[in-house]
């Protein structure tokens, strides 16, 4: 596993956004902006069953993160992985650490009982910046 390098560790407590890419059934691609966290060493993102990055991760399947410093938007890392994980133990309790850090709020306000939360875990292979 290629461990987050120390000069892109603040990325990861800001309010930043990940733009995911994923690949359609078709092969086209897609791409999502994700709310997101480490743990670790491998990048978690958070989703509702049924969404269509949800349908695209799997565990083997590779993926390609984007995530620009709020704070100078000149500054980005391209982190290059592999799904290695997906699960729904401990999704909502994750979802809603995710909202603390992005909302400022302690429980995610869009839960939604018709539609289970997942984790997809990612093992970073490369890290790439314009920096």
């Amino acid at each position: 596993m290629t461990e987050i390098p120390e000069k892109y560790r603040d990325l990861f407590q800001k309010k930043a956004f990940a733009h995911i890419a994923t690949v359609m059934s078709d092969g086209s691609p897609q791409v999502t902006p994700v709310w997101f966290d480490a743990e670790d060493g491998l990048v978690r993102i958070n989703t509702a069953r049924g969404r269509t990055k949800d349908r695209n991760l799997k565990p083997g399947v590779k993926v390609a993160l984007s995530i620009q410093d709020p704070d100078d938007p000149y500054r980005q890392v391209q982190i290059r992985g592999t799904v290695i994980e997906e699960t729904e133990k401990g999704a909502s309790d994750h979802i809603d650490a995710l909202s603390k850090k992005y909302l400022g709020r302690d429980v995610y306000p869009f839960h939604d009982p018709k539609h289970a939360r997942v984790i997809y875990k990612i093992e970073p292979s490369s890290f790439q910046s314009n920096r």
